[in-house]
Protein backbone atom coordinates (compact mmCIF):
# COMPACT_ATOMS: atom_id res chain seq x y z
CA UNK A 1 0.00 0.00 0.00
CA UNK A 2 1.32 3.30 -1.08
CA UNK A 3 1.43 6.54 1.29
CA UNK A 4 -0.64 9.55 0.61
CA UNK A 5 0.84 12.33 -0.96
CA UNK A 6 1.05 15.11 1.20
CA UNK A 7 1.22 18.84 0.75
CA UNK A 8 4.42 20.10 -0.26
CA UNK A 9 5.99 22.26 2.04
CA UNK A 10 9.47 24.33 2.10
CA UNK A 11 10.85 22.71 5.07
CA UNK A 12 10.06 19.38 7.48
CA UNK A 13 7.54 19.71 9.95
CA UNK A 14 7.74 20.80 13.31
CA UNK A 15 7.44 16.94 14.27
CA UNK A 16 10.31 16.07 11.75
CA UNK A 17 12.30 18.98 13.76
CA UNK A 18 11.71 17.60 17.17
CA UNK A 19 11.96 14.14 16.62
CA UNK A 20 15.20 14.77 14.67
CA UNK A 21 16.65 17.34 17.45
CA UNK A 22 15.95 15.21 19.59
CA UNK A 23 18.19 12.24 18.18
CA UNK A 24 20.86 14.27 17.66
CA UNK A 25 20.60 14.46 21.59
CA UNK A 26 20.41 10.84 22.10
CA UNK A 27 16.71 11.44 23.61
CA UNK A 28 13.43 10.39 23.33
CA UNK A 29 10.15 12.56 23.00
CA UNK A 30 8.26 12.90 25.94
CA UNK A 31 4.27 14.23 25.32
CA UNK A 32 2.00 14.97 28.50
CA UNK A 33 -1.90 15.89 27.65
CA UNK A 34 -4.32 18.31 28.95
CA UNK A 35 -7.60 18.89 28.01
CA UNK A 36 -7.98 22.21 26.68
CA UNK A 37 -9.62 25.02 29.23
CA UNK A 38 -9.35 23.08 32.28
CA UNK A 39 -10.30 23.77 34.86
CA UNK A 40 -11.01 27.08 33.10
CA UNK A 41 -9.27 29.28 30.28
CA UNK A 42 -6.90 31.67 32.41
CA UNK A 43 -5.53 28.82 34.19
CA UNK A 44 -5.39 26.06 31.39
CA UNK A 45 -3.01 28.40 29.30
CA UNK A 46 -0.84 28.62 32.32
CA UNK A 47 -0.71 25.08 33.24
CA UNK A 48 0.51 24.39 29.24
CA UNK A 49 2.77 27.28 29.51
CA UNK A 50 4.24 25.20 32.22
CA UNK A 51 4.08 21.80 30.44
CA UNK A 52 6.68 23.86 27.68
CA UNK A 53 8.60 25.38 30.41
CA UNK A 54 9.55 22.15 31.90
CA UNK A 55 10.64 19.32 29.36
CA UNK A 56 7.76 18.82 27.34
CA UNK A 57 8.89 18.11 23.41
CA UNK A 58 5.65 17.80 22.19
CA UNK A 59 1.68 18.63 23.16
CA UNK A 60 -1.18 16.38 23.02
CA UNK A 61 -4.21 18.70 23.70
CA UNK A 62 -7.86 17.73 23.87
CA UNK A 63 -10.81 20.09 22.91
CA UNK A 64 -13.24 18.82 25.86
CA UNK A 65 -16.29 16.88 24.62
CA UNK A 66 -19.29 15.83 26.85
CA UNK A 67 -19.24 12.29 25.51
CA UNK A 68 -15.54 11.19 25.74
CA UNK A 69 -15.77 7.59 25.18
CA UNK A 70 -11.92 6.66 24.60
CA UNK A 71 -11.38 8.20 27.87
CA UNK A 72 -11.56 7.25 31.67
CA UNK A 73 -13.26 8.95 34.74
CA UNK A 74 -10.17 11.18 34.90
CA UNK A 75 -10.38 13.03 31.87
CA UNK A 76 -14.12 12.66 31.10
CA UNK A 77 -14.01 15.14 34.57
CA UNK A 78 -11.28 17.28 33.08
CA UNK A 79 -14.04 17.62 30.28
CA UNK A 80 -16.47 18.47 32.10
CA UNK A 81 -14.67 21.13 34.04
CA UNK A 82 -13.91 22.96 30.53
CA UNK A 83 -17.32 22.75 29.65
CA UNK A 84 -19.06 23.44 32.84
CA UNK A 85 -16.64 26.95 32.81
CA UNK A 86 -17.86 27.42 29.13
CA UNK A 87 -15.19 26.56 27.33
CA UNK A 88 -15.95 25.89 23.37
CA UNK A 89 -13.96 25.18 20.13
CA UNK A 90 -13.70 29.01 19.37
CA UNK A 91 -11.96 29.67 22.89
CA UNK A 92 -10.03 26.33 22.40
CA UNK A 93 -8.96 28.12 19.29
CA UNK A 94 -8.02 31.45 21.21
CA UNK A 95 -5.57 29.28 23.77
CA UNK A 96 -3.99 27.22 21.30
CA UNK A 97 -3.39 30.54 19.30
CA UNK A 98 -1.98 32.14 22.26
CA UNK A 99 0.18 28.54 23.03
CA UNK A 100 1.51 29.09 19.86
CA UNK A 101 2.76 32.58 20.17
CA UNK A 102 4.50 31.81 23.45
CA UNK A 103 6.46 28.66 21.59
CA UNK A 104 6.57 28.86 17.72
CA UNK A 105 8.54 25.77 17.28
CA UNK A 106 6.62 23.09 19.98
CA UNK A 107 4.71 20.61 17.89
CA UNK A 108 1.26 20.49 19.02
CA UNK A 109 -1.17 17.58 18.25
CA UNK A 110 -5.02 17.73 19.05
CA UNK A 111 -6.77 14.37 19.98
CA UNK A 112 -11.04 15.09 20.03
CA UNK A 113 -14.02 13.02 19.01
CA UNK A 114 -15.73 13.28 15.34
CA UNK A 115 -18.77 15.18 16.29
CA UNK A 116 -16.97 18.07 16.98
CA UNK A 117 -15.70 18.29 13.79
CA UNK A 118 -18.21 17.57 12.15
CA UNK A 119 -20.46 20.56 14.38
CA UNK A 120 -18.02 23.00 12.58
CA UNK A 121 -17.67 21.63 9.23
CA UNK A 122 -14.84 19.15 8.38
CA UNK A 123 -12.59 21.50 5.89
CA UNK A 124 -13.36 24.24 8.79
CA UNK A 125 -12.48 22.75 11.15
CA UNK A 126 -8.93 21.94 9.67
CA UNK A 127 -8.95 25.56 8.37
CA UNK A 128 -9.28 26.83 11.67
CA UNK A 129 -6.70 24.82 13.40
CA UNK A 130 -3.85 25.43 10.66
CA UNK A 131 -4.94 29.17 11.81
CA UNK A 132 -4.16 28.59 15.54
CA UNK A 133 -0.95 26.77 14.62
CA UNK A 134 -1.95 23.11 14.95
CA UNK A 135 0.70 20.21 13.55
CA UNK A 136 -1.32 17.21 13.86
CA UNK A 137 -5.15 16.01 14.84
CA UNK A 138 -6.29 12.66 16.13
CA UNK A 139 -9.98 11.61 15.96
CA UNK A 140 -10.37 8.94 18.28
CA UNK A 141 -13.72 7.81 17.19
CA UNK A 142 -13.29 7.70 13.56
CA UNK A 143 -11.61 4.29 12.29
CA UNK A 144 -9.52 4.32 9.26
CA UNK A 145 -11.77 2.89 7.20
CA UNK A 146 -14.09 6.26 7.74
CA UNK A 147 -11.22 8.58 7.64
CA UNK A 148 -10.99 9.12 4.26
CA UNK A 149 -12.79 13.02 3.86
CA UNK A 150 -10.59 13.44 7.22
CA UNK A 151 -7.31 13.03 5.73
CA UNK A 152 -8.22 14.79 2.92
CA UNK A 153 -9.31 18.14 4.45
CA UNK A 154 -6.27 17.90 7.25
CA UNK A 155 -3.37 17.31 4.20
CA UNK A 156 -5.09 20.49 2.46
CA UNK A 157 -4.87 22.13 4.68
CA UNK A 158 -1.13 20.98 5.84
CA UNK A 159 -2.56 19.26 9.15
CA UNK A 160 -1.21 15.87 9.59
CA UNK A 161 -3.42 13.15 10.46
CA UNK A 162 -2.55 11.09 13.09
CA UNK A 163 -4.02 7.43 13.68
CA UNK A 164 -3.83 4.69 16.79
CA UNK A 165 -2.10 1.70 16.12
CA UNK A 166 -4.48 -0.90 18.71
CA UNK A 167 -2.20 -3.80 20.25
CA UNK A 168 -4.65 -6.38 19.02
CA UNK A 169 -4.06 -4.85 14.96
CA UNK A 170 -3.64 -7.02 12.11
CA UNK A 171 -1.27 -6.83 9.24
CA UNK A 172 -3.67 -5.08 7.34
CA UNK A 173 -4.83 -2.67 10.17
CA UNK A 174 -1.06 -1.51 10.53
CA UNK A 175 -0.57 -1.35 6.70
CA UNK A 176 -3.37 1.38 6.70
CA UNK A 177 -2.24 3.13 9.90
CA UNK A 178 1.87 3.58 8.49
CA UNK A 179 0.41 4.60 5.41
CA UNK A 180 -1.72 7.25 6.04
CA UNK A 181 -0.60 8.12 9.35
CA UNK A 182 1.89 11.58 9.82
CA UNK A 183 3.94 13.73 12.21
CA UNK A 184 4.03 10.33 14.70
CA UNK A 185 1.72 7.03 15.19
CA UNK A 186 0.29 6.34 18.26
CA UNK A 187 0.69 2.86 20.10
CA UNK A 188 -1.53 2.00 22.52
CA UNK A 189 0.67 -0.18 25.41
CA UNK A 190 -3.20 -1.85 26.01
CA UNK A 191 -6.56 -2.11 24.81
CA UNK A 192 -9.26 -0.07 26.76
CA UNK A 193 -9.55 4.09 27.88
CA UNK A 194 -7.54 6.51 28.95
CA UNK A 195 -6.14 6.12 33.11
CA UNK A 196 -3.36 5.82 35.45
CA UNK A 197 -2.77 2.30 36.59
CA UNK A 198 -2.90 1.52 40.07
CA UNK A 199 0.66 2.08 41.76
CA UNK A 200 -0.18 -1.85 43.06
CA UNK A 201 -0.34 -3.15 39.63
CA UNK A 202 2.26 -0.54 38.62
CA UNK A 203 5.22 -3.30 37.58
CA UNK A 204 3.06 -5.53 36.30
CA UNK A 205 0.96 -3.11 33.82
CA UNK A 206 4.63 -2.28 32.29
CA UNK A 207 5.60 -5.45 31.79
CA UNK A 208 2.86 -6.20 30.03
CA UNK A 209 2.62 -3.09 27.55
CA UNK A 210 6.29 -3.37 26.68
CA UNK A 211 5.93 -7.13 25.20
CA UNK A 212 3.19 -5.91 22.82
CA UNK A 213 4.29 -2.57 21.89
CA UNK A 214 7.63 -4.08 20.89
CA UNK A 215 5.89 -6.56 18.37
CA UNK A 216 3.77 -3.89 17.26
CA UNK A 217 6.40 -1.09 16.79
CA UNK A 218 8.76 -3.69 14.80
CA UNK A 219 6.11 -4.52 12.05
CA UNK A 220 4.73 -0.85 12.29
CA UNK A 221 8.84 0.24 11.35
CA UNK A 222 8.73 -2.74 8.66
CA UNK A 223 6.30 -0.49 7.14
CA UNK A 224 7.92 2.64 7.53
CA UNK A 225 5.24 4.33 9.76
CA UNK A 226 5.72 7.78 11.43
CA UNK A 227 7.88 8.07 14.52
CA UNK A 228 5.98 5.45 17.06
CA UNK A 229 4.74 7.01 20.44
CA UNK A 230 3.58 4.97 23.41
CA UNK A 231 0.34 6.14 25.09
CA UNK A 232 -2.09 4.89 27.81
CA UNK A 233 -1.68 4.51 31.18
CA UNK A 234 2.08 5.94 31.62
CA UNK A 235 2.30 7.65 34.74
CA UNK A 236 5.46 6.93 36.02
CA UNK A 237 9.73 7.59 34.74
CA UNK A 238 9.57 3.77 34.93
CA UNK A 239 6.85 3.70 32.68
CA UNK A 240 8.68 6.27 30.22
CA UNK A 241 11.65 4.21 30.38
CA UNK A 242 9.96 0.60 29.71
CA UNK A 243 8.21 2.79 26.38
CA UNK A 244 11.62 3.78 25.24
CA UNK A 245 12.80 0.17 25.78
CA UNK A 246 10.46 -1.24 23.60
CA UNK A 247 11.15 1.13 20.62
CA UNK A 248 8.90 3.91 20.71
CA UNK A 249 10.97 7.30 20.01
CA UNK A 250 8.24 9.00 22.50
CA UNK A 251 6.11 8.75 25.41
CA UNK A 252 2.54 10.14 26.18
CA UNK A 253 1.14 10.62 28.99
CA UNK A 254 -2.58 11.86 29.44
CA UNK A 255 -4.49 10.82 33.13
CA UNK A 256 -1.34 11.09 35.49
CA UNK A 257 -0.84 14.68 34.08
CA UNK A 258 -4.59 15.61 34.35
CA UNK A 259 -5.38 14.13 37.87
CA UNK A 260 -2.54 17.16 38.99
CA UNK A 261 -5.29 19.05 38.04
CA UNK A 262 -7.72 17.53 40.10
CA UNK A 263 -5.85 17.01 42.96
CA UNK A 264 -5.18 20.92 42.66
CA UNK A 265 -8.19 23.09 42.44
CA UNK A 266 -8.01 25.13 45.46
CA UNK A 267 -4.65 26.25 44.61
CA UNK A 268 -3.76 27.33 41.41
CA UNK A 269 -0.12 28.09 42.38
CA UNK A 270 0.24 24.49 43.63
CA UNK A 271 -1.24 23.32 40.58
CA UNK A 272 1.84 24.75 38.63
CA UNK A 273 4.63 23.67 41.08
CA UNK A 274 3.16 20.10 41.09
CA UNK A 275 3.13 20.30 37.25
CA UNK A 276 6.61 21.73 37.06
CA UNK A 277 7.74 18.77 38.91
CA UNK A 278 5.85 15.97 37.01
CA UNK A 279 6.97 16.64 33.85
CA UNK A 280 10.77 17.60 34.71
CA UNK A 281 10.97 13.89 35.87
CA UNK A 282 9.11 12.17 33.23
CA UNK A 283 10.88 14.13 30.60
CA UNK A 284 14.44 13.17 32.52
CA UNK A 285 13.48 9.49 31.54
CA UNK A 286 13.74 9.80 28.13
Amino acid sequence: MTQENTTATAQPSRYQQAFTALAAKNQKAFIPFVIIGDPNAEQSFELIKALIDNGADALELGIPFSDPSADGITIQNAALRAINSGIDTDICIDILKKVRAYSPSIPIGLLLYGNLVFARGIDNFYRDMKDAGVDSVLIADVPIRESLHFREAALRHNIEPIFIAPPNACDDTLKEVASFSRGYTYVLSRAGVTGVDSSEAETQATNESASPAAGLINKLNEYHAAPPVLGFGISTPTQVKEALKAGALGAISGSAVVKIIEDNLNDNSKMITEMASFISSMKAAT
